[in-house]
């Protein structure tokens, strides 16, 4: 039995069996908390307590990284830019660089104590004395600009070729500095920048005090990246991560929450670019180079890529290992090449090899723990014997009210496309195709494989664009709408290929669905009022009455991740992903395929109870027997043409019909 086990026994059979999970991590948060309150008084030394200060700031920037990319998963190696934004925001601004003439202009800021007049080589001028507090939130307001101004153009990439952007604009900014000296006095760097003071008392070049702001800084990180990722803000961030279509058909708007990333991300590197400066009373370009990007994007790595506390614990571990344990490591190496007269172990320095030491760090993880040091899935219990036994549903709908789907529409129809073109290049997919859905029906368009089905999904839904036609949904025209424009009008749709977010667990998945009907901006998020954490509680209810329609398939595994489910149940949470945006129109691409004939059934008879409900149905689907059963009125296509249409009955004794499933010989004999 390993440690790890034996403590996992004895607090389980102990006297502290009855704490909560929730209980165990408030206590280790105290005493992590009392530790680092701590230490600066029961350890003296200011070297050490200058390296653990180091050490907080670049835990505060890999928080703002991983906002980035461990939450957005944007990949982003330039991130120091925004640092040294931060950084020269309040050094300019903090330090005699800057010192226009004086003018009446300047008197109001003088009386507010943000400017001082002097009288210097025969003229009066300007030096600017801002505060290091209000400066703070100024510095992380002015990066969040750029990186708003920088994400709009380029945050349409994707992959490497962002990665490259992103590279190219961490180069720049240093190259900017080192050109403007008449802002940040060049290569030469910024001398004289005042250090922050409290109650007229200057912090001047003692550790101690800085280490305390790093602290609060961290924390602060902390309690913000815990409160965005969990809420419907960070859902959307991690769904664009897995998987950008299925995030657009849910209603996210993947430009907005990008820039909304970028600009956080940057927000949090401004902040402690303020810090460092301050701290070290000094900027050079150098500074904020490329190695300094990628030192932050190992510790994201180390700790664990989306994971709050382990970016924390990587930051916080790696800086340790350069300031202290390199240093400790290399003199130990010292005097072992003087006792065994080995000149090259005499020389050694390992903390000029750090780059080297931290790209080996980055492969053996990739290697052997991908997860990082602290993962940010959390691992479940297994199911107990009852749990993974499947039992077969009816019914379960009565809580099901909030679909959105009984509004009525007026007599004409929900659903109304007409001569839709679509084309590939010089390839037809659809070819002036016209279709007319009532409210409250059930559509089933069916046809051979590469006929057009799930393209005509795409074009209705938005994600593909139509050279012709036109679609009206409810009465208004939905052509060439933004995916999250069309689910949040309410249409809603799973895919013929599942297009689940693997990574996040059923719960969360389902919870994405809803982010269309969801009132909660950053600010409700950051603050959590009581009518957002209401609001948060009225979604998870809802969700688990969702997941309930199909009985023990899911509602055992909601704090599964997905991929771990079986093809079938993966199936089910993506019907009730879209569920949960309250739809009008449901659009179902083979949602029984995969499944044996008791799943099937069991489906179909779910199906037609949302139905019932007044949910509008339109299915592709390849079994006859299941379209019989639920759809008054088909739809046949071909070649991207339609070739029938009509009742079930009426579409199978259709030549045209047998033609394209059998071939021209079965429809002549």
């Amino acid at each position: 039995m390993t440690v790890g086990e034996t403590f996992t026994w004895l607090r389980r059979a102990g006297p502290l069996a009855g704490i909560q999970r929730q209980t165990w991590e408030r206590i280790a948060v105290a005493c992590m908390a009392a530790a680092a309150i701590l230490f600066p008084i029961a350890h003296r030394n200011d070297a050490d307590i200058d390296s653990a200060a180091n050490a907080l700031t670049f835990a505060a920037l890999a928080l703002g990284l991983n906002i980035v990319v461990g939450l957005a998963g944007l990949l982003d190696l330039g991130y120091a830019a925004f640092f040294a934004i931060g950084a020269y925001t309040y050094g300019a601004a903090a330090s005699w660089q800057i010192a226009p003439d004086w003018s009446t202009f300047w008197e109001p800021f003088q009386w507010l104590g943000l400017v001082a007049h002097f009288h210097e080589g025969g003229a009066d001028v300007v030096h600017f004395q801002v505060s290091f507090w209000l400066m703070m939130p100024i510095a992380a307001a002015v990066t969040a600009f750029f990186g708003v101004l920088f994400g709009f153009p380029t945050l349409r990439l994707k992959g490497d070729y962002l990665a490259i952007v992103t590279l190219g604009f961490g180069e720049i900014v240093p190259i900017v500095a080192r050109n403007t000296p008449s802002v940040t006095n060049g290569a030469m760097g910024l001398n004289g920048v005042a250090a922050p003071q409290l109650f007229g008392w200057s912090f001047g070049v003692d550790a101690t005090p800085y280490y305390y702001v790093g602290l609060a800084l961290v924390a602060f990180l902390i309690l913000t990246s815990q409160r965005l990722k969990f809420s419907r803000i960070g859902r959307a961030w991690m769904a664009i991560r897995e998987d950008e279509i299925a995030a657009a058909a849910m209603g996210v708007n993947r430009t907005k929450m990008k820039l909304l990333a970028f600009a956080t991300g940057a927000a949090f590197a401004g902040a402690t670019g303020t810090l460092f400066v301050a701290k070290l009373q000094t900027a050079t370009p150098e500074m904020f180079g490329f190695p300094v990007s990628v030192m932050i994007l190992v510790m994201i790595v180390f700790g664990g890529i989306g994971s709050v506390w382990g970016v924390v614990l990587g930051a916080l571990i790696l800086q340790m290992l350069q300031s202290w344990f390199l240093e400790d490591l290399s003199g130990w190496l010292h005097g072992l090449g003087r006792l065994t007269n080995v000149e090259w172990l005499q020389h050694v320095e390992l903390a000029s090899s750090i780059e080297l030491i931290f790209g080996l760090i980055l492969v053996l993880m990739m290697l052997y723990r991908r997860e990082g040091l602290i993962p940010a899935t959390r691992r479940v219990a297994p199911l107990t014997t009852e749990e993974q036994t499947a039992a077969p549903t009816r019914g379960g709908f009565a809580n099901l009210k909030e679909l959105g789907a009984v509004d009525e529409y007026g007599a004409g129809p929900l659903l109304d496309i007409s001569g839709l073109t679509v084309r590939f290049g010089g390839l037809v997919a659809l070819r002036e195709v016209s279709l007319s859905m009532p409210s409250h029906s059930v559509l089933a368009v069916i046809g051979p494989n590469g006929s057009g089905k799930s393209t005509l999904f795409n074009v209705v839904t938005g994600l593909v664009s139509a050279e012709a036609g036109q679609i009206r949904f409810a009465g208004a025209d939905i052509a060439g709408a933004a995916p999250h424009v069309v689910l949040d009008r309410g249409v809603a749709r799973t895919f013929q290929n599942i297009r689940l977010f693997p990574n996040l667990t059923v719960l969360e998945n389902v919870l994405i669905g809803m982010h269309a009907r969801l009132e909660i901006g950053m600010v409700d998020a950051l603050l959590r009022l009581p009518r957002t954490r209401r609001v948060e509680h009225e979604a998870r209810e809802h969700a688990m009455e969702i997941l309930a329609v199909f009985g023990n398939r899911l509602l055992p595994r909601v704090d599964h991740v997905v991929s771990s489910l079986s093809y079938a149940n993966r199936r089910r949470v993506e019907i009730a992903r879209a569920l949960a945006s309250q739809p009008k129109l449901l659009l179902l691409d083979e949602p029984t395929a995969g499944m044996n004939p008791a799943e099937t059934l069991e489906l179909a008879d779910q199906i037609k109870g949302f139905n019932r409900l007044g949910l509008s149905i339109l299915l592709i689907e390849h079994k006859l027997d299941v379209v019989v059963n639920l759809a008054s009125q088909v739809i046949v296509l071909d070649h991207g043409e339609k070739i029938a249409e009509g009742s079930p009955n009426e579409v199978r004794q259709n030549e045209e019909v047998i033609r394209a499933y059998l071939g021209r010989s079965a429809a002549v004999a």
